[in-house]
């Protein structure tokens, strides 16, 4: 079968709006004036994981549904002006849409609209079906469009990953994806004793590697049995803001895993990726390139 798609990346479009406060967390008044101003744009996970791949040189088709209406018609100008394969399923609902507030120091507070879903939503299994039997890898979401394709992912043989995110480890919700994918990601922010997730996920399901991002302390790898830590990377310019980071480590990420680098390597090139997005402001869609990764990346071994 051909496998002209390298990445299919389900679910995870929308819009962000994204204010620059002057401290989190925000203090109770009745009204602040933001000097950087409030800007809307297209990119929330999916967005930029996809922009990250396709950035890196891999061949990648995002899947999501998005309305008739403003907001779909930015994630569709951000798809198109950055050469990425789109279908958009159309949503009575509207696009999803959140409201990001960034403090000085670049931590996020983010606020979803959860109006745009409903549990009922489904991607057409056999639009899920013939794009997955093009691919090499899925890359989903954690929306429940992405966990209704699951089986279907399955049938077509493609290997998947997905970002918990802030899963606490206990919330129910999280749990078919972080047993069904190949590869998991999830931040260690809201995590008491990562390394007892990280173990549960892999004996429970079917991860090949296990990664638990920690910000500035690095990251965490789980692969073979075996935890290792991978220190943090400096930060090419001062650090902007957090959002995308995660999306970036994760792209980078996937970029060495499809080339059967080390998972070590890989999470070496996730954090210069996930670094380097801390430069950038939200409201700017900067992903890095394959020549500048392996730059950087390069005579540089992974530490434990």
């Amino acid at each position: 079968m051909s496998r002209d798609i390298d990445v299919l990346v389900l679910g995870g479009a929308g819009v962000d709006t994204i204010v620059y406060v002057p401290e989190l967390p925000l203090p109770y008044a009745d009204s602040y004036m933001i000097e950087r101003g409030i800007r809307t744009r297209a990119g929330q996970t999916g967005d930029f994981v996809a922009l990250g791949l396709a950035a890196l040189g891999l061949r990648v088709h995002h899947l999501d549904m998005l309305g008739d209406d403003p907001e779909g018609d930015l994630v569709r100008a951000l798809h198109r002006d950055n050469g990425i394969a789109l279908t958009a399923v159309p949503h009575s609902a509207g696009t999803k849409r959140a409201v990001n507030l960034v403090g000085p120091d670049g931590r996020r507070l983010s606020l979803y609209d959860v109006s745009r879903t409903q549990g009922e939503d489904r991607f057409p299994e056999d639009t899920v079906r013939a794009l997955a039997g093009a691919s090499r890898h899925a890359h989903l979401a954690i929306t429940q469009p992405c966990a209704h394709a699951l089986p279907v992912l399955r049938e077509a043989g493609v290997t998947v990953s997905t970002d918990l995110h802030d899963w606490d480890g206990r919330n129910t919700y999280h749990e078919p994806f972080a047993y069904a994918a190949d590869v998991v990601f999830l931040s260690a922010a809201a995590l008491t004793d990562p390394e007892r997730t990280m173990r549960r996920i892999a004996d429970r399901g079917r991860a090949q590697v296990v990664v638990a991002t920690a910000g500035a302390k690095g990251a965490y790898v789980l692969a073979d049995e075996e935890l290792t830590h991978m220190p943090p990377v400096a930060p090419p310019a001062p650090v902007v803001d957090s959002n995308g980071a995660g999306d970036a480590f994760a792209a980078a990420f996937l970029h060495g895993w499809l080339n059967r680098e080390t998972p070590q390597r890989c999470a070496l090139y996730g954090a210069i990726a996930g670094a380097h997005a801390c430069t950038i402001p939200s409201t700017e869609t900067e992903a890095m390139s394959r020549d500048a990764l392996l730059a950087l990346a390069a005579g540089t071994e992974p530490r434990p």
